[in-house]
């Protein structure tokens, strides 16, 4: 249940102009070459960088680790993805509040679509499998399940806030964690 969707040897973290993670659900990252990319054309700041380098013809340029926008940028709404709903439900069946990696995971519409149920942040839960056989295409009542939380649609702040207290990836590059801010001590 990381929070990476690539390998993060050589994936860039990309930082907002305040110095946070654009997103915390899923982490914030490019592919180094995008990121290297968007530095040489001025366009974000390089933070920190890899002790790895590419070379052109004439040139050689270090691998970027952390980026950072220039401008400030705000995020206003969550897309609506698979993920995004396994984060908010913080990776447990709304049902029994088990725990689960998120390949073993689905998600049931509460009021099924047969019964004119939408596919929508408000009806969608994450769900285990023996739960969904269970609940099929029934309603809470039919099934006698009940929800742990009503669904809802977060913003931004929410999903970053439930995304920070998720397991911690043991696959962060250690340019990355002055930012993250995991694992820190704070001294007096």
């Amino acid at each position: 249940m990381g929070f990476y969707r690539s390998t993060p040897e050589l994936c860039t973290l990309v930082l907002n102009a305040d110095m946070q993670p654009l997103s915390w659900g899923p982490l914030s990252v490019w592919a180094w070459q995008d990121a290297l990319v968007a530095v040489l054309q001025g366009r974000v700041h390089q933070v920190s960088s890899y002790d790895v380098e590419v070379h052109s013809a004439s040139q050689s340029f270090r691998i970027p680790s952390v980026i950072s926008l220039k401008k400030y940028h705000k995020r206003n709404r969550i897309s609506f993805t698979r993920y995004h709903v396994f984060l908010r439900d913080s990776f447990r069946c709304q049902y029994c509040d088990k725990r689960e990696e998120s390949t073993n995971l689905t998600f049931d519409h509460v009021v099924p679509r047969a019964k004119g149920g939408t596919t929508c942040w408000t009806n969608i839960v994450t769900c285990c499998a023996k739960h969904n056989l269970q609940k099929a295409d029934k309603t809470l009542k039919q099934s006698g399940l009940g929800l742990r939380r009503m669904p809802f649609e977060p913003t931004p702040v929410q999903l970053d806030s439930i995304a920070r207290r998720q397991p911690i990836p043991d696959n962060l590059h250690e340019t990355w964690l002055d930012y993250l801010y995991w694992d820190s001590t704070l001294e007096p």
